[in-house]
């Protein structure tokens, strides 16, 4: 009886983690779909893992699963190509990232993402469910494409057609406390919204060199890290002039929050020009901090939101500036973010990565009166 619990145990595992498949490298793509690959290449998708990401390499050195466990159960997102993903996400196991196998390098691959049957849903984070075919793939294009080397496949899924093919790993991540860490959607509900058509727009340059169009899905992933000008059509900023005062509105018209991971900082900032000279306003944080006993925590020790005051979807946010207008100044109005929140870079060991230091400006625009 025993040996039966636990092979069904074993069982049901598998079946939980959808196993382990083998994915044609990247690289094989890059012969045909040769823009698309560079702009891959370039991507955080190309570059999820610890040895090419060092902001998720100085979160992972503080894992509890890195320093007790000796497994990468972030492995389910960061290198879901990965040939021993299995053991990566089974507790008991010893699996680590290891910068000499190839399919660890993968990150999350082409072959990865147009191999996305159908996605799981689950309270704590959502499963993707792999066809087990190796060379069918799942595309948009509606005829579909010939090819020597694989089959596109355009019918029977929904997910790549409604964009929610990204909700596998970017819908939510809960945490053992029961704390949303980091989420897209955090009811877990498919509204409609579609993640493809903000974060892979369609711009110029053929699918492949074997099917010529004139434009085709973007592979560089628009989002905080990089490509992020291609965003900002989705935010607007204004300025309302009082008698004695002003007023700057930032509109997020995205489905969800202006910064979903707990680590970024989104800062507004303003400046009035008056002649020659320069006033510069004191500077609009927008956060969310999780922690745990009233003190920041890391995301694994986290029980409770502690401060959100993050700039959330579909939200028209005003800031008040005590200061008047006058005839001929002009306000210089710039947002943006830092990928690791400035009070935390030095404990990162991050002080030195330029990645983690930088101001990103977002959008930036004046106003004259």
């Amino acid at each position: 009886m025993k040996k039966l619990y636990l092979l069904l145990l074993m069982s049901a595992s598998i079946i939980a983690n959808d196993a382990v498949h083998s994915y044609a490298s990247s690289e094989e793509c890059k012969a045909c779909h040769t823009q698309i690959y560079d702009e891959f290449y370039s991507s955080m998708h190309a570059n999820s893992t610890p040895d090419k990401d060092p902001i998720h390499n100085a979160i992972w050195q503080k894992h509890p699963q890195n320093i007790k466990q000796n497994r990468y159960g972030c492995g389910k997102c960061h290198t879901p190509a990965a040939d021993n993903l299995d053991k990566m996400k089974t507790p008991g196991q010893i699996a680590m990232p290891d910068i000499n196998n190839k399919t660890h390098q993968e990150g999350i691959s082409c072959a990865y993402c147009h191999r996305i049957k159908s996605i799981e849903l689950h309270k704590k984070h959502n499963t993707n469910i792999m066809t087990n075919t190796p060379k069918n793939y799942f595309g948009t294009l509606e005829d579909g494409i010939e090819s020597p080397y694989h089959e596109i496949s355009v019918d029977g899924n929904e997910h790549m057609k409604n964009g929610n093919v990204c909700i596998g790993c970017h819908s939510h991540k809960q945490n053992k406390h029961g704390l949303n860490v980091c989420s897209t959607n955090i009811d877990n509900e498919m509204d409609g919204a579609n993640c493809v058509s903000c974060h892979m727009p369609k711009i110029e340059g053929s699918v492949s060199g074997l099917r010529d169009t004139k434009v085709h899905s973007f592979h560089g992933f628009p989002g905080s890290h990089a490509n992020s000008e291609m965003l900002t059509e989705y935010v607007d900023l204004s300025i309302v002039r009082n008698i004695d005062n002003f007023i700057v509105n930032v509109d997020n018209r995205t489905s969800h929050a202006l910064l979903l991971h707990p680590l970024r900082v989104a800062v507004l900032k303003v400046k009035v020009i008056r002649e020659n000279k320069i006033t510069q306003m004191k500077n609009e944080i927008f956060v969310r901090v999780i922690g745990k006993n009233g003190k920041p925590a890391m995301p694994w020790a986290a029980d409770k939101t502690l401060k959100d005051t993050m700039i959330q979807a579909n939200e028209k946010r005003s800031v008040e500036y005590d200061f008047k207008i006058q005839k001929g100044d002009t306000v210089d109005v710039t947002l943006g973010w830092f990928l690791v929140n400035p009070k935390v870079v030095k404990k990162l060991g991050l002080e030195n990565e330029k990645i983690a230091t930088q101001f990103t400006e977002f959008k930036k625009q004046s106003f004259a009166f």
